[in-house]
């Protein structure tokens, strides 16, 4: 299975490609890593990485690239690796792309696939406490923090975002 080609005013949202991983391995290599578990190893960074691709093809959805004008400015999408609760809805862009809006906009896009591909009722965003700026993007999207719902880590914050709801 592919990703579908997603189209926002600025973004391109699609199904990730190799070039793509060198973005990956510098964020796991920075201190912005710290968000997702800590500094990784490009060789575990491939690993993590590469599940997240996998995705597409196992469960039939996961992360897309996203680009503005051309260039890589992060990821946003589904990602459910094995330890996780179920099906995760997370962002990432590049220190480059921060503070531009690129996240909130890609982020309602890839929510609006979801509530048109899926007859999930929710899904959850799960986000280190200390991350304010992507918990708050959660609550911005409309979600809400659920602590009744499972995250991976102790402490985690976990937002529900409601997708029976508003488009």
């Amino acid at each position: 299975m592919t990703a579908p080609v997603l189209r926002t005013g600025r973004l391109v949202m699609r199904m990730p490609a190799l070039a793509d991983f060198e973005h990956h391995a510098a964020f796991h290599a920075s201190p912005r890593a710290g968000w997702e578990g800590g500094a990784k190893s490009r060789a575990d960074a491939w690993a993590v990485w590469a599940g997240d691709v996998a995705c597409w093809a196992l469960r039939g959805y996961g992360a897309f690239t996203v680009e503005i004008d051309g260039a890589f400015a992060g990821e946003v999408g589904i990602y459910h690796p094995d330890h996780f609760p179920g099906p995760e809805f997370g962002w990432m862009v590049t220190p480059e792309w921060e503070g531009k809006g690129i996240a909130h906009e890609a982020a309602r896009a890839g929510l609006a696939w979801v509530r048109q591909t899926f007859e999930w009722p929710h899904i959850t965003s799960i986000i280190d406490p200390g991350n304010a700026r992507s918990i708050a993007l959660g609550l911005r999207l409309g979600g809400t923090i659920d602590p009744t719902l499972p995250g991976v880590d102790p402490g985690d914050v976990v937002i529900r975002h409601d997708l029976r709801g508003r488009p």
